[in-house]
């Protein structure tokens, strides 16, 4: 038995017309189709490969950053105690911070250079994670989402920039003068309870100024409309004064 020839690949072919020529005149040309899109199959150990080089990179930035934090952390926390010695300045009380641990101005130090290290490292650490995601999107899909990393840290910046510079020497001023000049109370303010204060009252606005990006998708995905939220909008209050009440900087914060 003699076996079987394997069947002939068939090449679809296209006429192109040459001018003054009809169609039956054409002569075969190969279909080209571009789809603008640079598309790249990759195998499962190369995806490892290249996830394992974007996490190296990102570490060593992290670690980078967080050395030039420790250096700049004398520079920080002049800069972050800055609205309490006013606040204590202008209610007549002893402008001092105090810690209650012999390391706990070194723990401050340290702590705070690595957040500042982790600010400095957020961008080369988010353009790490663009360069491993964006070979699997299309064009119009890395376009959205390079506006969305952009405008969600930006708005989380402005509103740490907001806490600190409206909100907080406002809640400051408020809490150091509450009791007056009068009694013997005097506050005695401790390092690690302030920069908590801070981190709290800045992460919560930085959150908060996140919400219109939240919405923009909760909106673009049918989730919630603008009559959704506006018949809504008791119930947002009362979650508004629970949350609220669970961040106050007070010694009983989940009270009302």
């Amino acid at each position: 038995m003699t076996p079987s020839n394997p069947p002939e690949e068939i090449t679809a072919v296209a006429p192109v017309a040459t001018p003054g020529t009809g169609l039956d005149a054409a002569s075969p040309a190969a279909v080209v189709v571009e789809d603008g899109e640079p598309g790249g199959a990759m195998t499962f150990f190369e995806h490892l490969t290249e996830l394992r080089k974007r996490i190296i990179n990102s570490l060593i930035a992290l670690a980078a950053g967080a050395m030039i934090g420790v250096s700049l952390s004398k520079y920080l926390i002049k800069f972050v105690t800055k609205p309490i010695i006013d606040a204590l300045t202008a209610a007549k009380q002893n402008p001092h911070l105090f810690y209650t641990h012999p390391a706990g101005y070194l723990n401050l130090y340290i702590t705070l250079g690595v957040y500042l290290g982790i600010v400095i490292a957020a961008p080369y650490v988010l353009y790490q994670i663009w360069l491993f995601v964006a070979p699997a999107l299309y064009k119009h899909e890395r376009s959205a989402i390079s506006g969305f990393v952009a405008s969600t840290f930006f708005l989380f910046l402005g509103g740490i920039a907001f806490g600190y510079y409206v909100a907080l020497p406002y809640m400051l001023k408020f809490l150091v003068s509450f009791q007056g000049n009068v009694g013997p109370i005097e506050p005695l303010i401790t390092t690690s309870d302030y920069f908590d204060l801070v981190l709290m009252v800045l992460l919560g606005f930085g959150i908060v100024f996140e919400l219109p990006i939240l919405v923009f998708f909760l909106s673009l995905f049918g989730i919630v409309t603008p009559k959704f939220l506006w018949e809504n909008f008791r119930y947002a209050i009362l979650v508004i004064s629970i949350v609220a009440a669970i961040i106050t900087p007070t010694p009983r914060g989940g009270s009302v």
